[in-house]
């Protein structure tokens, strides 16, 4: 006889759960707990407890939160009307557990026996370890102990039950609590305002990040409230929630007949029902949104353009599309634009009937991305990747949020798919991988490629993507831009796609140079939003799974004046990003290569040399060691490859931006007209003024040398606000030409416009002086008396000085000559 195949469980699918095909997403209501019944247990009669099941099952509920363990009888009540359970484990959290090893083991041992009770039962849906812990135990404890110990029970869980879900229950006081091991985030909310409660939702879906979250508990008091407002509060409260991307809401209570503390509780009124079961206002309300949750309706349903652009994907673009096929969104077009690809992308394409597909030679990512835009016919275009696949819910929350908050784009998480290898989860945690950038918990700074919208009319007001990013890059360049316009960006939590890492080193080293080649364009594009490293300046918090810093200080927390305040906010430090400046390329070369090399001649040198290597290598293995990598990938090899990622991939994208950035500077060299006669700094002007007749003010003056310099291909920084010049250009890598300006007025309307040009040695330049002078004075203190000759190193410096000096004078004399022609194009007359 064949043993009948096990019912399946409810797993968690990124941020969401999935029971068999289909999506489970938590509709409940608390259970209990009650008088002792006959049997010593804190429920119901059999009996009562049957036609409680049957009230809870018209309710349209899915799900009973139980403060205690139940007894299989019970749980085969809840199999049989078609119910789960999210069990509560108790122990004696209340007090100070983490100072008794007594207490420690006892709520271990609670938690092997509830998970052993349950284990496999169709009926469970997930174990809550704990609770809500006191914030003044936590507090008491210690933040980093009472995290471990959390850990610790849900381990005890898993090694009963591998399969079984695990959370622990959180409230405002303590959601500072960091607990990794668990498979989702479960609160307890109680907020009556609509605003801060959908505020706070927003708040926990940042802490949540890539794990569902759960309402664990929310309800009113019908007693003091009334029985319409409580209906009216709770109508509001589970749409907001379902609208927000939970995963799910419990509200609490189902009855008021509530017994705790060996006391039946008299003066409360939170249940849907009363003592003796009679259904109140709020059960009614309840019941209607639970039929319309997860999906309430969008205000409108505007047409959606889904443009996939893709060169050479064919090992991951059937699932793209086949993903893209089944979305729950009523209006919207599939356009694919293969970018000159050469292996199966076009048979792939073209077996899916209903997706609108073009060929194009190629010309790069944005060049097929503004093809895919002028062919679609939606009021917003979605962008996503050959690699990645949409979750069938990625439209209906993407447009949820565009359309409820005042945005031109929006964008969401990209998660690690459950099927993709090690190797790609070691990807995920190495530098570089795509992150959003978030300003506030709903407003980004920066949405990867992988998963953004936007208003098709924000794009074309901007002039579409810029073709010059043909590899990477343009993601932030339409962000910026979009930011540059005044638009808004947002995030929206439950809008996900799954995105497959790179699946070899060698994959994502070339992915990292090709990112390297992009940054140079972004770097002349956009210069202010760079530093003169290279490095990336963002306003907002990067969110990915890989550091883009190292941790070095502990977090800060607010409790409240004796640790009383109710949200206990935890303030992250920000992370030590100039700290990895020790694993660039600029680095290597400028510092350890020469040590090293000197070391070798000079003995003094080696612990020098030894500790600055040892810089570089210790904070690739500190980086990590703080990498969050997935529980179920990580191998023994897992961290030490992390850490080789982290040595090589500045030195592989570094040198691909310097590169590019070097050809970049070579080939747009200005030549705007005749040479300016200055041979030396000291013969070039300081100040130039022009003088003007016609009302010509500064403003218009330097509109026209911006237009110029643009024209000319100049890469220029404007005045943000925060700087004493005007505009500063870079025209090659060792010198910075800032302008300033100033405006006389004359008599008879005449005016004068004065314009001061100072040159400025860049950071490179300094560096590369400064190690031509370490460099000789090292070589003359080795070597001066075995070897005369090298006092002629001091050659180096000047050497290097007339280099740069000579360059800088050859490009102040272009921008004179530029700002001359700007003049001239004003009807400005130079008068000195």
């Amino acid at each position: 006889m064949i043993a009948p195949a096990p019912e399946p469980r409810v797993r968690v699918d990124g941020k969401f759960f999935r029971l068999g095909p289909g999506k489970f997403f938590v509709k409940g209501v608390t259970y209990g707990p009650f008088a002792p019944n006959a049997s010593g247990e804190m429920f119901p009669s059999p009996d009562q407890a049957r036609r409680d099941l049957a009230q809870i099952q018209s309710l349209g509920a899915n799900v009973l939160r139980l403060y205690y363990v139940p007894s299989r009888w019970f749980l085969d009540l809840l199999a049989e009307h078609g119910l789960k359970a999210l069990i509560d484990i108790p122990w004696a959290k209340h007090l100070c557990f983490l100072d008794s090893a007594a207490s420690q083991a006892e709520a271990r041992q609670r938690v092997r026996q509830a998970v052993s009770a349950c284990k496999d039962h169709p009926a469970v849906f997930a174990f809550s370890v704990v609770n809500e812990i006191s914030a003044e135990i936590v507090r008491w404890s210690g933040i980093g102990r009472v995290e471990r110990f959390i850990n610790q029970l849900v381990d005890e869980a898993k090694n009963v039950d591998p399969q079984c879900l695990c959370t622990f229950t959180s409230f405002p006081p303590t959601e500072f609590l960091r607990v990794e091991s668990i498979d989702f985030v479960c609160f307890n909310v109680y907020l009556h305002e609509p605003a801060s409660f959908e505020s706070y939702l927003a708040r926990l879906q940042t802490l949540a990040d890539a794990k569902p979250l759960v309402l664990g508990e929310f309800g009113m008091d019908s007693l003091r409230e009334g029985e319409r407002r409580q209906g009216e509060f709770l109508e509001w409260q589970i749409e907001l929630a379902f609208r927000s991307g939970l995963a799910g809401t419990v509200v609490f209570s189902f009855t008021d007949d509530w017994f705790r503390g060996g006391l039946q509780i008299e003066d409360w009124g939170f249940g849907l029902t009363t003592r003796d079961r009679r259904p109140k206002d709020s059960y009614e309300a309840v019941r209607r949104q639970y039929q319309s949750a997860p999906h309430f309706p969008l205000p409108r349903v505007p047409k959606v353009s889904v443009v996939v652009a893709t060169y050479n994907g064919g090992r991951t673009l059937r699932n793209c599309l086949e993903s893209l096929s089944r979305l729950n969104y009523p209006d919207y077009e599939v356009i694919v634009v293969d970018d000159g690809s050469t292996d199966q992308t076009p048979d792939i394409a073209e077996s899916f009937p209903s997706i609108r597909y073009s060929r194009q030679t190629n010309q790069g990512l944005s060049a097929a991305r503004n093809a895919g835009i002028r062919a679609a016919t939606g009021e917003i275009l979605a962008f996503t990747d050959d690699d990645c696949r949409a979750d069938e819910d990625w439209l209906y929350y993407l447009v949820n949020d565009l359309l409820r908050g005042d945005y031109a784009g929006i964008g969401g998480h990209n998660l690690l798919p459950p099927e993709d290898s090690s190797v790609a989860a070691a990807v995920l945690v190495s530098p570089g991988g795509p992150a959003h950038v978030m300003l506030t918990d709903r407003e980004a700074e920066h949405i990867p490629g992988c998963n953004m919208a936007f208003y098709k009319w924000a794009l074309e007001q901007i002039g579409l993507f810029d073709p010059i990013f043909r590899k990477a890059g343009d993601d932030v360049d339409i962000c910026w831009r979009l930011q540059d316009a005044r638009f808004k960006i947002g995030f929206s939590p439950a809008g996900f796609v799954w995105h497959y890492r790179r699946a070899t080193v060698k994959a994502y080293l070339s992915q990292q140079s090709g990112y390297g080649e992009a940054e140079a364009l972004l770097i002349r594009k956009h210069p202010e939003h760079y530093n003169a490293f290279g490095g990336g300046l963002w306003r907002g918090r990067i969110y990915a799974a890989s550091v883009s810093g190292l941790l070095l200080r502990p977090a800060v927390i607010y409790h409240g004046v004796f640790g009383s305040g109710f949200f206990q906010r935890l303030y992250e430090p920000n992370p030590v990003s100039p700290l990895m400046f020790s694993t660039s390329l600029g680095y290597h070369v400028c510092i350890n290569a020469p040590l090293l090399l000197l070391a070798f001649y000079f003995a003094p040198l080696v612990p020098l040399a030894v500790v600055s290597l040892g810089l570089s290598l210790g904070s690739c293995a500190l980086a990590a060691a703080q990498a969050k990598l997935p529980r179920n990938k990580r191998r023994f090899w897992s961290r030490p490859l992390v850490a080789l990622l982290f040595l090589l991939q500045p030195s592989i994208r570094g040198w691909a931006r310097f590169k590019w950035r070097f050809t970049l500077l070579s080939a747009s060299r200005p030549v705007p007209g005749e040479p300016a006669p200055a041979s030396t700094i000291r013969d070039l002007p300081q100040t130039i003024a022009y003088w003007s007749d016609n009302r010509v003010d500064r403003y218009q003056f330097l509109e026209a040398v911006l237009a110029r310099l643009n024209r000319a291909n100049w890469i220029c920084r404007t005045d943000t606000g925060w700087t004493p010049h005007d505009l500063e250009v870079l025209p090659h890598l060792w010198t910075r030409i800032r302008l300033t300006t100033v405006s006389e007025d004359l008599e008879q309307n005449k005016r004068t416009v004065r314009c001061r040009i100072a040159a400025h040695w860049t950071l490179p330049a300094k560096l590369l002086f400064a190690l031509g002078a370490l460099v000789a004075v090292t070589l003359i203190s080795a070597l001066a008396e075995q070897h005369p000759w090298v006092w002629m190193s001091l050659m180096i410096l000047p050497l290097v000085f007339w280099m740069i000096e000579d360059e800088t004078v050859q490009q102040m004399n272009a921008f004179a000559e530029l700002i001359k022609l700007a003049a001239t194009e004003r009807s400005l007359v130079k008068i000195n």
